[in-house]
């Protein structure tokens, strides 16, 4: 019989690849420094590969061979999780620790709502939650490193199961002495003439606000800022800086700190996002994740859209 690695060689190299580091990779692993390091050698020796170039005595980078097997690694020991995941989720739904990753721009205004419930209803459940923009989450769940997403689509997720959840607008956010002050609703048309304050690329309600509103982007149009949050977004509204487009979602956390800022609706109001969970395809609790999406839906943002069950 082939001989093969162990996981526990996997997981310290899988560990040592993220921290790039010894002594940090033998303190999570709860091992001495010593006994990764001969972990990491005896699978070395078994595979007959370097999968790392020793910079120091403890700092270490991956050799590109190393990466490609780092990469497989991680798809080794998602599926052992996955295998015991199936044996506990058949004893207990949503128990045991569950890695949750979330955007930015629905964690803070979603969860608070939802995790006392989640609580509530499941005690047993360990909810880790990572906080990321959507590429590097999809990057982390595709590689086992999260169990399921919390997104915004349209976003291209490959081969991933989506469950959407509920579509939700956008609305103005302006400054409290802007004509828009005065309007019930903002004519679409009216945006283009504004200094609209928009997030920093790589957060997907960037593009959802701009196809929502139908605006013309083009390079430097209508942006003079670009934000990495929307607290920031609605502080630079406040100081009369410009207008920002808000989720509905993140109005009440917001703009309920005291910015003055006023908050309208669009006059040709439409559905900017559908935010969905995401994970990989034959994962073992999908049982779990619809569960945990019912607890979500029970308590989506006011005038959200729910999705049908499915």
């Amino acid at each position: 019989m082939k001989p093969l690695p162990t996981l526990r060689q996997l997981r310290y190299l899988v560990t040592v690849a993220e921290t790039l580091h010894f002594g940090r990779a033998a303190e999570q692993c709860l091992v001495t420094q010593s006994t990764l390091s001969a972990g990491i050698q005896e699978l070395e020796t078994l595979l007959r590969v370097r999968v790392l170039e020793r910079r120091t005595k403890r700092q270490v980078v991956l050799t590109p061979l190393g990466e490609d097997i780092v990469a497989r690694a991680r798809r080794i020991l998602a599926d052992a999780e996955a295998l015991v995941d199936v044996a506990a989720a058949a004893a207990e739904p949503l128990s045991g620790p569950l890695r949750l990753g979330v955007i930015p721009t629905i964690g803070p205004y979603v969860l608070p709502r939802v995790l006392p419930a989640v609580r509530d209803a499941y005690p047993d459940l360990k909810l880790f939650l990572r906080e990321d923009q959507t590429a590097r989450l999809l990057e982390q769940l595709g590689d086992g490193r999260l169990d399921v997403a919390l997104l915004a689509l349209p976003y291209d997720v490959g081969d991933l199961e989506t469950l959407p959840l509920w579509d939700e607008d956008v609305v103005v956010a302006a400054p409290a002495d802007h004509p828009f002050a005065a309007l019930a609703r903002v004519p679409e048309e009216a945006l283009a003439g504004e200094t609209v304050l928009m997030l920093e690329d790589g957060h997907c309600l960037r593009e959802h606000s701009l196809q929502a509103c139908s605006l013309i982007r083009r390079p430097g149009a209508n942006e003079s800022f670009q934000a990495t949050s929307l607290n920031t977004l609605v502080q630079m509204v406040g100081n009369g800086l410009g207008i920002t487009l808000l989720p509905r979602s993140a109005v009440p956390v917001e703009v309920g700190r005291g910015a003055p800022v006023v908050v309208r609706d669009l006059e040709m109001a439409r559905a900017a996002r559908t935010v969905a969970l995401c994970w990989r395809p034959g994962a073992a609790r999908r049982r779990d994740f619809r569960l945990l999406a019912t607890l979500l839906k029970d308590h989506a943002p006011e005038k959200a859209v729910v999705a049908p069950d499915r």
